[in-house]
């Protein structure tokens, strides 16, 4: 046999052992791959059947009412505040009471006769009182640094200048401050300033005027105001769980506690941040129409001034 072909058949038996020998390894992968493959399979369909039963068991639930809706889950937070928030019809049906001397006026008058505009409504101090003779009631809070609130009417374009005094039962000043008035109609807003000298003393009476001039301030011209008064009491263990237990409805406490400043101004600042929502509104109503003054709810809430001086 020739050197050639010797070197064929060995070429061939070298081939044929090399492909019988990766058929043999292929062969032996065989069931390790089966193996592999159906627990893959089985893995995926042991996952579909537990995704339908979750599916059908959560569609159950929710016939029942026991889980959230999912769109209502997802409802924005002004839904939310206003789910939280419960209008409670009767809530300032009893008015708030007249506790004695001393007592303000809370419709505006003019310092000296036909010195001023008439104006078609007057200026008026948001607090409880007597519309026969227009006498304004002591009242209550419970806060160092109360806010005091003022309906001002429409105003002729000159009179932009006004002025807060609160003072103690002596008539000596507490805070003093000038105050620039928006040519807007609506409901303003004073706060004392958090600072020591300006605290209210529990259990004191203070007197407070609100004053807008017909003129300059410098000329001392004659003037639009009124006044009334407050007293600081005492914030109570039972009163201090009531309001934890009230959260986002503080006012409710405070009205049915008589205690008139903190429940105007708490229903006022939530009524700014959420004027949208219908309950604060109607509660808003109701707390005015317990003071008599229900014409006056309607007006918008303009600003707030906390002068820091």
């Amino acid at each position: 046999m020739t050197k050639n072909k010797l070197f064929q058949r060995h070429y061939s038996s070298s081939k044929s052992y090399a492909l019988r020998a990766r058929y043999a390894n292929v062969k032996n992968k065989i069931p390790e791959f089966l193996e592999k493959s159906g627990i893959l399979y089985l893995s995926i369909f042991i996952n579909q059947i537990r995704l339908r039963y979750q599916l059908a068991f959560t569609i159950f639930l929710l016939s029942l009412g026991l889980v959230n809706d999912p769109v209502k889950v997802q409802a924005n937070p002004k839904q939310s505040y206003q789910s939280q928030i419960t209008h409670t019809p009767n809530l300032f049906a009893q008015k708030f009471p007249d506790n004695g001397a001393p007592t303000g006026r809370r419709r505006g008058a003019t310092s000296r006769r036909d010195g001023c505009p008439s104006l078609k409504t007057p200026v008026t101090a948001l607090v409880p009182g007597q519309e026969k003779n227009n006498k304004s009631f002591l009242g209550l809070t419970v806060s160092e640094y109360p806010t005091f609130w003022v309906y001002l009417p429409e105003l002729p374009t000159n009179l932009s200048s006004g002025e807060f005094v609160l003072q103690d039962e002596q008539g000596n000043d507490i805070y003093r401050t000038s105050l620039t008035l928006a040519a807007k109609v609506g409901i303003i807003g004073v706060s004392l300033p958090p600072k020591s000298e300006y605290a209210l003393k529990q259990n004191s009476k203070y007197h407070w005027f609100f004053r807008v001039y017909c003129g300059e301030p410098k000329n001392k011209p004659e003037y639009f105001f009124v006044d009334a008064w407050l007293q600081r009491v005492a914030l109570t263990p039972q009163l201090q769980q009531q309001l934890k237990t009230a959260k986002s409805q503080e006012y409710k406490v405070y009205g049915a506690n008589n205690i008139w400043y903190d429940a105007i101004t708490n229903l006022a600042q939530l009524r700014r941040t959420h004027s949208d929502v219908s309950t604060l509104a109607k509660d808003w109503t109701s707390l005015f129409k317990a003071v008599d003054l229900e014409e006056l709810a309607q007006a918008p809430i303009l600003q707030g001034y906390n002068s820091q001086n």
